[in-house]
């Protein structure tokens, strides 16, 4: 077995909002990637305009650099636990983990999600206290909190000897010695360098290589991402590629690419330990082996967790259908889902008895959003249905997936939270309080019951709460919970929003919609307080007299209106509404149009 001390592969891991592509950023600048006078975007590695502006990594990214004679391959990982399937598969080219935590805030569970997968992959940890200079830093109890975290989810003992970097990413600094800094990243280069473990395997074997993502080049088609597990690999080499299913297809390594930088440099060849991009090769797909023919020997792919959420796309049959979607047709996004699934792997897609509607399952509400997102920004228009979770039966038992949630929240909210979340049949596990005033409670909560509650918990806090899930595991199902405590303002009529109409209809509820919009019967305008749906007419005008009234023409005041964020539209619809997803807009609609027909439906079900 050789080893190659020149080479490190490692994966960054780390809850959102910790610092994690900031951190990336400062060891790419301190590692000469970028000529002094070049103009460099903050967090460089979230190229995706969504990335940008949530301020989160969705998809997993490769860079390198360089520092002294060794070459480190970086992956920088998505945080949030709903783009698990990014993570897992990641893991299976790194041979260790830099688990970066905030000196404030501590282990958050999104940390724990990923932490499970690296360590049962028995890959060696690196701890970085990141955030050192916040106010509030408390790194011994930091350091602390991730070793009963480590012990919790059964690390052996090399891993409990995790080494500690303290660092600032944001002013590029580090140390061994949380309270004295060094002027740069030298201490985390070289416990990486130190602590990593180098790529260990047979140089002289037949190839082996293991595809562990796949990106998308409009010259060269689909690139395999993956590491070369044993051997070598050579540009233009004649290989087989090994399918998941068992078969094989004879295929030609057009070209081979390492990672210098953020940039892909072309290589003619690459060996044991190296992370490598493949083109040429036009059905490859994760999860694949690349070996040579006369030795086929395709490795095991790692098991990506099932999807715990699932809701319907169909085809949009609103009033204003087609007005401003590019593709709309059912042909058109069900080659998009399809398309998706080859490089998203946690999500599946099935199709159902209707040719307009397909049934699409992911890990989480913010997964399936993202992906009805980065449609809508490509054009499609489409309907989506309420979020629904996947129960399963073991053993003859129904079970339904549980989460585990961590709040903080000033003391003064606590009971306000409890008694939601205990009517939404979550179960406290811990509890205790942080410096500040602030609370921190822990819960096991049904999946179910966490759908709707964020605008309830941001309303009961007045937007003081932090408020983080990751999916734990199936549990005997646990009965039925009211998610929903509001009902729906809906449009009589066909027409355009006037603010006669609108003012009447405020004192129904909060509306949704100004004046001046486009709206259609059956749309949603609007929430009502109680739990009933009520008919409005917000196109409404005033009646034109020749009679004047003292005070009553005064000037009429809206209250301004709501807008809903995307995320919010979901969590808001019933389970008899659509949210209408288009280029230009976001709606709320009732399945049913029309209120004749929603009253006989409703009055078939109760008979």
């Amino acid at each position: 077995m050789a080893k190659r001390e020149n080479l490190r592969n490692i994966a960054i891991i780390a809850h959102v909002d910790h610092g994690k592509t900031t951190l990336v950023d400062q060891l790419l600048r301190q590692s000469g990637i970028f000529r002094s006078n070049e103009v460099v975007n903050e967090r460089v590695m979230d190229s995706n305009d969504l990335e940008r502006e949530r301020g989160i990594t969705i998809l997993s990214k490769n860079t390198s650099v360089m520092y002294g004679d060794t070459k480190i391959n970086i992956v920088d990982t998505p945080g949030h636990a709903d783009f698990g399937g990014e993570v897992e598969r990641i893991l299976m080219m790194v041979d260790g983990v830099l688990l970066l935590v905030d000196a404030f805030e501590g282990c958050m569970p999104q940390t724990r999600f990923v932490l499970k997968k690296a360590l049962g992959l028995g890959k060696k940890p690196l701890v970085v206290v990141n955030k050192i200079d916040r106010d509030g830093a408390r790194p011994e109890e930091v350091i602390d909190e991730v070793l009963d975290l480590f012990i919790e989810l059964g690390a052996d003992d090399d891993q409990l000897e995790f080494p500690v970097v303290y660092a600032s990413a944001r002013e590029g600094v580090s140390s061994l010695d949380p309270y004295e800094m060094t002027p740069d990243m030298k201490p985390l280069f070289e416990a990486i360098i130190r602590e990593i473990p180098a790529p260990e395997g047979e140089v002289d074997a037949p190839l082996q290589l293991l595809v562990s993502n796949i990106e998308a080049d409009e010259y060269v088609g689909r690139i395999g991402i993956g590491r070369v597990e044993r051997g070598r690999v050579k540009s233009g080499q004649q290989a087989v590629l090994c399918h998941q299913d068992g078969t094989t297809t004879n295929v030609k390594v057009s070209k081979l690419y390492e990672f210098d930088g953020l940039k892909r440099v072309e290589c003619e060849e690459a060996e044991m330990g190296d992370i490598v991009c493949v083109s040429g090769i036009a059905d490859i797909n994760i999860g694949e082996t690349i070996c040579v023919p006369d030795n086929i020997d395709p490795l095991p792919f790692v098991k990506i967790d099932e999807p715990t959420v699932a809701m319907n796309f169909i085809v949009n049959n609103s009033p204003f259908a087609g007005r401003e979607g590019k593709y709309v047709t059912s042909r058109n996004i069900r080659d998009r889902l399809f398309k998706e699934v080859e490089t998203n792997v946690a999500l599946r897609v099935e199709e159902t008895d209707s040719a307009d509607t397909f049934k699409v399952s992911g890990r989480g509400e913010l997964h399936l959003s993202i992906l009805i997102e980065t449609m809508r920004r490509e054009g499609y228009e489409f309907q989506v249905s309420r979020p629904q979770v996947i129960t399963k039966m073991i053993d003859g038992v129904l079970h339904e997936p549980i989460e585990y949630l961590m709040i903080e929240v000033p003391e003064n909210y606590v009971g306000a939270v409890m008694e939601k979340l205990g009517s939404r049949k979550a179960e406290l596990i811990n509890m205790g309080a942080r410096e500040g005033g602030a609370t921190h409670i822990e819960f096991r909560i049904p999946s179910r019951g966490l759908m709707g509650y964020r605008p309830e918990f941001l309303t009961d806090t007045n937007g003081n709460g932090i408020m983080n899930h990751v999916f734990d595991s199936y549990e005997p199902y646990k009965g039925d919970i009211v998610t929903r405590h509001q009902g729906s303002l809906i449009a009589f009529e066909t027409g355009e929003t006037v603010t006669y109409g609108l003012f009447a209809a405020q004192e129904r509820g909060r509306l949704f919609v100004g004046p001046g919009v486009e709206v259609y019967e059956g749309m949603i305008v609007g929430a009502c307080p109680k739990n009933e749906d009520i008919t409005v007419n917000v196109c409404k005008k005033k009646h034109i007299t020749n009679t004047r009234a003292s005070g009553s023409d005064d000037a009429l005041k809206l209250t301004p209106p709501t807008i809903l964020s995307l995320e919010q539209c979901l969590e808001f619809i019933a389970d008899d509404e659509l949210v209408e997803v288009t280029p230009d807009s976001i709606r709320m609609r009732k399945e049913i149009l029309s209120k004749e027909q929603r009253m006989k439906h409703q009055f078939r079900n109760k008979q």
